[in-house]
Order: C-alpha cells, then sequence, then structure tokens
C-alpha cells in the first residue's frame, strides 16, 4: 500500500472535521468570495406531545418547501428507530437498526411513520434545499427481549461511586435478540455484559440504581461529575468501554448514513458518555461516509465551565447546545420586567464559543410536564428569537411547540410572530454588529449588511420592560434610506442620517427589526369582523403562498384578537401579488372549520409606508 493511501483517510478526516467545527467561518469565507451568503437556521421539527399517529414523516415532506422558503436550512428531526411502544417518543430505544420497517413491539411504523416515509421526508428536505439530522441517541437501551442473571451492586443515587450494597444476584432487562428483525443489517444480539448497569431488579421487582459486576466493570470515565459519576441515567446502561459496543456503535453509524442519507446528528446525553467516544465515532463515521455531518452534542448543564471542558476534551469536533442561554431567557421571562438585560449574554457559549454553539429558546426537555421544565413566558419568546435569529453568534434552534403550538398545554402557536424573524434572518440579518447593549430594560444591536446580500442590514431593540429608543449605527451606506419595522409592533419609519445613524423605537415588553425598505415586501394587517358564534375564536389566515401557509391549515397564520369581535394579524407578503386565501377556525381539538365560500383574493400593494390594513367580514 502506498503512503498516500495509507494517509488518505486521515487526511479526510481532518477535512470534514475543520469543515463543520466552524459553520459561520465558512459563512465569512463565502462573503469574501463573492458569493451570495446564507444563514443556516435549524428547526426542531417534533415536541414531546405528538399524537401516536404515525404522521410526522408525511408532514415533514408536505411542509419542507414552505420552511424553506421562510429560510430554515436545516431540520432536527426525532429518533427515527423503534422504541419501547408505537408511542415511544423515540428515546426510549430498542432496535437502532429497526427504521419503521419491522414489527417489533407490537408496532412496524413507529410514532411517527414508516422507514419508506422517512426516507421520503429526507428526500423531500433536500429538494427543498435543507439538510436533515438525525436524533442519536447512544446512552442506554430499552425494551429488552429477556431478561439474565446478573451479579450487580446497588449504589448511592446521589453518590454514583458509594456502593450501598453487597454484590448479589439480579435479574436485568439486558438480552436484545430482535426477533422480528433477525439478522438482517445486523446480527449484533446485546447481552448483559454490554452493559455498565441498570435500574430494575425483575426478580424482586425493586428499582434500584444497579452497577454490575464483572471483569473490568466499572462506571465509564470521563463523565459529567454530577452525582458523583453521571455514566447511568436510565433502562440498560450501554458500557462504552466494551471494544464490541463501540465496534457495533461504528458499524450502524455507517449504515445509518449511508441508508438515510442525512446531513448530521444531534447526539443525545453526551454528559453521560465517556468524553472520549463520540470524536472517534465521529471521525469514523465521516471518514467512512466521505461526508461532512454536521454534529450538535446535548450537554445539559448551566455551568458553562463545564461545557468548555466538554469541548477542550472532544477536541471541537461537535457544537453544543447553549443551554446556560436558554437559562438566562427562561429567568428573564420569570422576572416580571425586572430582569438585567444587560446581562442576557452573561456566561453562555453564544458569547464564549460563537461558533460552537447552537442557540435555542426551549425544546422538548424544557416544555410544560417534561423532566427539564424551564418554559420561557410567552410574551418573552419573540425576544429571545430576535436574540438568537438576527444576531452574528451561533446557529440558531427553532422549537416546534414554539412554532407550531403544543395542543396538549394549550399553549398557541407563535407562526406569525416568529415568521417575520426568521425572514430577517432570512434577508437582513449580515454584516458587521454593533452591539447596544447598555440599558437594564432597552437592549439593541445592528448588522450594516453586505454588498452580496442586496438591501440587507437592519437594527434589532428588544426590551423586558418599558418601550423607548436608541440612537443606533446601521453604515454611512444607508444613509438616506427609510428603514420600518419588519415584525409590525411599529407603524412609523425611520430615515437614516448621513453618518449611518437612526433613533429606532420599541414598544414596552416586546420587540422591534428595522429593516431597509423594499420594493419586495408590504407589511398587511389582515382585520377581519367574526360575530357569529362560530367565529368567535381560534381565528386562522390560510392562502396560496408560503406567508399564509400554502393553504395547509397546520401552517396557518394565527390571528390574534383586538377588541372581539375582531381579529388581527400582521404578515409581509410580496409586493403586487395576487394572492387567495380563506379565514378558518381551529376547535380545541385542532379540528378545521373552513370558510364556506369562494377563495378571497387580494393583490398586494407597493409600500410606500408602513404597515397597511385591509379589512373583512365573515359570514
Amino acid at each position: 500500500m502506498s503512503l498516500f493511501k495509507k494517509i488518505f483517510p486521515w487526511i479526510v478526516s481532518l477535512l470534514l472535521l475543520f469543515s463543520f467545527i466552524a459553520p459561520f467561518s465558512i459563512q465569512t469565507e463565502k462573503v469574501r468570495a463573492g458569493s451570495v451568503p446564507v444563514n443556516g437556521t435549524m428547526m426542531q421539527y417534533f415536541e414531546w406531545y405528538l399524537p401516536d399517529d404515525g404522521t410526522l414523516w408525511t408532514k415533514v415532506a408536505n411542509n419542507a418547501q414552505s420552511l424553506a422558503n421562510l429560510g430554515i436550512t436545516a431540520l432536527w428531526l426525532p429518533p427515527a428507530y423503534k422504541g419501547t411502544s408505537s408511542s415511544d417518543v423515540g428515546y426510549g430505544v430498542y432496535d437502532l437498526y429497526d427504521l419503521g420497517e419491522f414489527n417489533q413491539k407490537g408496532t412496524v411504523r413507529t410514532k411517527y411513520g414508516t422507514k419508506t416515509q422517512y426516507i421520503q421526508a429526507i428526500q423531500a428536505a433536500h429538494t427543498a434545499g435543507m439538510q436533515v439530522y438525525a436524533d442519536v441517541v447512544f446512552n442506554h437501551k430499552a425494551g429488552a427481549d429477556g431478561t439474565e442473571l446478573v451479579d450487580a451492586v446497588e449504589v448511592n443515587p446521589s453518590d454514583r461511586n458509594q456502593e450501598i450494597s453487597g454484590t448479589y444476584q439480579i435479574q436485568a432487562w439486558t438480552k436484545f435478540d430482535f426477533l422480528g428483525r433477525g439478522n438482517t443489517y445486523s446480527s449484533f444480539k446485546w447481552r448483559w455484559y454490554h452493559f455498565d448497569g441498570t435500574d430494575w431488579d425483575e426478580s424482586r421487582k425493586l428499582n434500584r440504581i444497579y452497577k454490575f459486576r464483572g471483569t473490568g466493570k466499572a462506571w465509564d470515565w470521563e463523565v459529567d461529575t454530577e452525582n458523583g459519576n453521571y455514566d447511568y441515567l436510565m433502562y440498560a446502561d450501554l458500557d462504552m468501554d466494551h471494544p464490541e459496543v463501540v465496534s457495533e456503535l461504528k458499524n450502524w453509524g455507517k449504515w445509518y448514513v449511508t441508508t438515510t442519507n442525512i446531513d448530521g446528528f444531534r447526539l443525545d446525553a453526551v454528559k453521560h458518555i465517556k468524553y472520549s467516544f463520540f470524536p472517534d465515532w465521529l471521525s469514523y463515521v465521516r471518514t467512512q461516509t466521505q461526508k461532512p455531518l454536521f454534529a450538535v452534542g446535548e450537554f445539559w448543564s448551566y455551568d458553562t465551565n463545564k461545557l468548555h471542558n466538554y469541548i477542550t476534551k472532544t477536541n471541537g469536533s461537535m457544537s453544543l447546545f447553549d443551554a446556560p442561554l436558554h437559562n438566562n431567557f427562561y429567568i428573564a421571562s420569570k422576572s416580571g420586567g425586572y430582569f438585567d438585560m444587560r446581562t442576557l449574554l452573561n456566561n453562555t457559549l453564544m458569547k464564549d464559543q460563537p461558533t460552537l454553539a447552537v442557540t435555542l429558546v426551549d425544546n422538548h426537555d424544557t416544555e410544560p410536564g417534561q423532566s427539564l421544565q424551564s418554559w420561557v413566558e410567552p410574551w418573552f419568546k419573540p425576544l429571545a428569537y430576535a436574540f438568537i435569529l438576527t444576531r452574528q453568534e451561533g446557529y440558531p434552534c427553532v422549537f416546534y411547540g414554539d412554532y407550531y403550538g403544543i395542543p396538549k398545554y394549550n399553549i398557541p402557536a407563535l407562526k406569525s410572530k416568529l415568521d417575520p424573524l426568521l425572514i430577517a434572518r432570512r434577508d437582513y440579518a449580515y454584516g458587521t454588529q454593533h452591539d447596544y447593549i447598555d440599558n437594564a430594560d432597552i437592549i439593541g444591536w445592528t448588522r450594516e449588511g453586505v454588498a452580496e446580500k442586496a438591501n440587507s442590514g437592519l437594527a434589532a431593540l428588544i426590551t423586558d420592560g418599558p418601550g423607548g429608543s436608541k440612537w443606533m449605527y446601521v453604515g454611512k451606506q444607508h444613509a438616506g434610506k427609510t428603514f420600518y419595522d419588519l415584525t409590525g409592533n411599529r407603524s412609523d419609519t425611520v430615515t437614516i442620517n448621513a453618518d449611518g445613524w437612526g433613533e429606532f423605537k420599541v414598544n414596552g415588553g416586546s420587540v422591534s427589526i428595522w429593516v431597509p425598505k423594499t420594493s419586495t415586501t408590504s407589511q398587511i394587517t389582515f382585520t377581519v369582523n367574526n360575530a357569529t358564534t362560530v367565529w368567535g375564536q381560534n381565528v386562522y389566515v390560510v392562502g396560496n403562498i408560503s406567508q399564509l401557509g400554502n393553504w395547509d391549515p397546520v401552517n396557518a397564520v394565527q390571528m390574534t384578537p383586538s377588541s372581539y369581535p375582531t381579529w388581527v394579524v400582521t404578515v409581509p407578503l410580496p409586493q403586487s401579488q395576487n394572492i387567495q386565501f380563506k379565514f378558518i377556525k381551529k376547535d380545541g381539538s385542532g379540528n378545521v372549520i373552513w370558510e364556506n365560500i369562494s377563495n378571497r383574493t387580494y393583490t398586494v400593494p407597493t409600500a410606500t409606508s408602513g404597515a397597511y390594513t385591509a379589512s373583512w367580514n365573515v359570514p
């Protein structure tokens, strides 16, 4: 074998690694090269309480283009493999190779659909120009096919390094034979020695944290130091020191990427898995598949020192979710307007490691009823999303439960409030950033824009207290231009002076994103008077373009009550375009009532001032 053949895989591995550990540096290079820049925006396309109906993959395929049109560039999809039942959200992993193909655990499909539908969803996302990230759950396995007798010792739940019993034999659920799949794709069968411990003794019906005894058996290290050693989390805990386990997970990774053609991973519970595992695993899978494969790890801790340590120990091989930033948003939203907004960036990855920070407002674990519940109050969410979507730091992730709502807890969709922010990121949030984070209530920042992105640049203001204004610099290239509030929260305009400055305003407890006026969009305020009982609540507008949902009620724009029975919503629409639309109503179960009339029509005017208002009555 030639020297080149020997070193080529290592060269590829290094190139693939560096191509994704700093995605925004690459974006900067594209700007310098003269190509049109594109801001990356991820969407977590699921929430915990989705119905067990097998329709999510079909929804992904149906909505891919409309999401891409709004500037979503990647979808993080939930675990696609077989869990403990058809209703498993995906984190009770049974068979990594069963993507909804085999009759196991009482079902062929998963909660989200079949393997065929999953592949079709990925293809649809790719056709729309988006990447797809798979959710990888390696920490544990659940739903074993049988039990085995294992020597084990109880450990203190608060200090897993402390043994609190003698060794005795337990009946552990550790036997995985995958009878429905057999040896298809892999003949590997899991046995007790592939695990470190479990939390259930079937013979005694006893719930404890058990550490297995045996040659070389110990909790993995290095892992998070919470509870002494946080290797064990739940179910049967994989032993990442066992060579057969490592080999099988590598084989699966190569198979999964080749089979599905996904573009990256969201890595679950990384703080419970030895820190040296994922750099090795990612290097192997990237090299074997010849794909760069973006990766973001879930190390859920509000201690940034732990996150920095993990990044160091894993050689920057993956990004991390910015849990401390989420916590700042949560605290701010609960502070009744008394949070010091100057501290919003303090102790965050967004500030310290911007190229490796995946920024978020909420996710499936922080939503109501979940283990990490810390739900950011709805009034603050547009402010938080403006912060992650229009600033230069970080790779923002939009949560499905925020965008589409969470019916189980009657949490309304914020689509109509988030779409303008997504458009701001897609079209305007480029170029040099200037910060005006100098007031306890009102903070702001500007982006100057770049020549390669026509008419880009913006000025953003958010406040958790009273409204007000700030003089901010947007660049001399904008001198004489008129800026308007893309969110529609303010109807006035700002003219940039000869030195590139403007006085931008924001309402109390609100957000305003000021952008240059163009001939591309107008702000239309839809107003509907719905005096009848049928049209008394939950009004939406849906139409034939992406901003109005492309006739899909799931993506319809929710209206808000003004003075009953009037409902309003402001939507950015393409100027001079003839659109068709209808008003619809959704009941408490999400059932849709359509207007029993022909499609309404409207021609969007060319903007000469702020938002336009158009009013209709329903029959």
